[in-house]
C-alpha cells in the first residue's frame, strides 16, 4: 500500500502545537478590510485553535490518525 500524502493546502494553513492542538488563522481576515473595525481586524491577526469538531478532519489531512 502506498503512503498517504499530506494535503498541500492544509499543511500551508495549519500548524500542530507541541501539545498536539491545531492552530490556524481566522477567516475573513485578508480582504474587504475597509469596512471592518480596527478592533475586529486586530483580533483577526491572532491565531486561533481549530474547533474540536473540525480537528479530526484537519488532523487526517496533515497525516495524523
Amino acid at each position: 500500500m502506498p503512503k498517504m500524502k499530506t494535503h498541500s493546502g492544509a499543511k500551508k494553513r495549519f500548524k500542530r502545537t507541541a501539545t498536539g492542538k491545531l492552530r490556524g488563522r481566522k477567516a475573513y481576515s485578508s480582504h474587504i478590510l475597509e469596512k471592518k473595525s480596527p478592533k475586529r481586524k486586530r483580533s483577526m491577526s491572532q491565531p486561533v485553535f481549530v474547533k474540536a469538531q473540525d480537528a479530526p478532519r484537519v488532523n487526517k489531512m496533515l497525516g495524523g490518525k
